[in-house]
C-alpha cells in the first residue's frame, strides 16, 4: 500500500536523520511519522494532536503500515503533554501563531540537543524574526509546492547569533543556499507581496514605509542575483 504522503510533508522528512526519536506534533491522519517508520530513518514516533479524533485515525493508520508499535500517541495542546524523550521535533501546516505560542510555551525546547522542523503556513516572517530573536537559527531551508503554493520547511536548532538582515526575515540565506530549484519562482513571489506592501503602506503614509522600502529594493537585488554567484 503506498501511503499517500504530501510533498510538503516530504519535505520535512527529508530533514530527519536516521535513527532520530521524531515527535510529530499536530500529527493528524499520523502519515510523516508512519512513512519515517516504513523507510527505516526513525526509530521511534511521539504522535501528538489536539483533538482526539486525528489521533484516533493516526492509531488506525499506524495498525493499518504495521508500525503501532514504535509510535505512541499523545492528546495534547502543543508539547505540553508530550514525552520530552525525543531528538527531532516536526511541526507541519501551522501557522505563525501557532507555532510561536508552541515554543512560547516550552522553553526547555531552547537546548541544543533539539532539532526542530517548522513547515509554516503564515507569517513566515514572523516566524523566522521570533525564532532569532529568541536564540533559535535556521540551519538548513528548503521548498516543496503542492498544487500552486509553494512551502518553506527550515530546520531550527538553539543557537543564539546575531540577528539578520530585515530582508532575510523573507527569504534565509539558508533558503538561498539550499540548491531549490523552486528558489526562483519563491523569490518572485515574496518580491511581489513586499511590492504589494509598499504600495499600501505608501497609500496609508505609514512611517514604516522606509523599512519596507528598504526590504523590497534589497529582496530585487537579492533576486536579480541569484544564480549568477554574486
Amino acid at each position: 500500500m503506498k501511503l499517500p504522503l504530501s510533498e510538503r510533508l516530504l519535505a520535512c522528512c527529508s530533514f530527519v536523520n536516521p535513527g532520530d526519536r521524531v515527535a510529530d506534533v499536530g500529527c493528524d491522519h499520523g502519515y510523516l511519522g508512519i512513512h519515517l517508520l516504513l523507510e527505516g530513518v526513525a526509530r521511534s514516533v511521539i504522535a501528538s494532536d489536539i483533538n482526539e479524533m486525528p489521533l484516533d485515525s493516526a492509531r488506525r493508520n499506524a495498525e493499518k503500515y504495521g508500525v503501532a508499535e514504535k509510535i505512541t500517541f499523545h492528546q495534547s495542546s502543543g508539547v505540553r503533554h508530550i514525552p520530552h524523550n525525543f531528538d527531532t521535533l516536526v511541526c507541519a501546516g501551522m501557522g505563525a501563531d501557532t507555532i510561536m505560542s508552541i515554543l512560547a510555551d516550552a522553553p526547555w525546547l531552547r537546548d541544543p540537543k533539539y532539532r526542530l522542523i517548522l513547515q509554516c503556513q503564515s507569517k513566515r516572517p514572523d516566524l523566522r524574526k521570533y525564532l532569532y530573536r529568541h536564540g533559535y537559527a535556521i540551519r538548513r531551508e528548503t521548498l516543496a509546492k503542492d498544487g500552486k503554493f509553494l512551502y518553506p520547511v527550515m530546520e531550527v536548532v538553539y543557537e543564539p547569533c546575531p540577528e539578520p538582515k530585515p530582508e532575510e526575515y523573507y527569504v534565509t540565506p539558508a533558503l538561498l543556499a539550499s540548491g531549490s530549484p523552486l528558489v526562483p519562482e519563491y523569490l518572485d513571489r515574496v518580491t511581489n507581496v513586499v511590492e504589494k506592501i509598499v504600495t499600501g503602506h505608501a497609500c496609508a503614509e505609514d512611517p514604516t514605509l522606509p523599512e519596507y522600502m528598504a526590504i523590497l529594493e534589497a529582496l530585487e537585488q537579492t533576486r536579480d542575483n541569484y544564480g549568477k554567484g554574486i
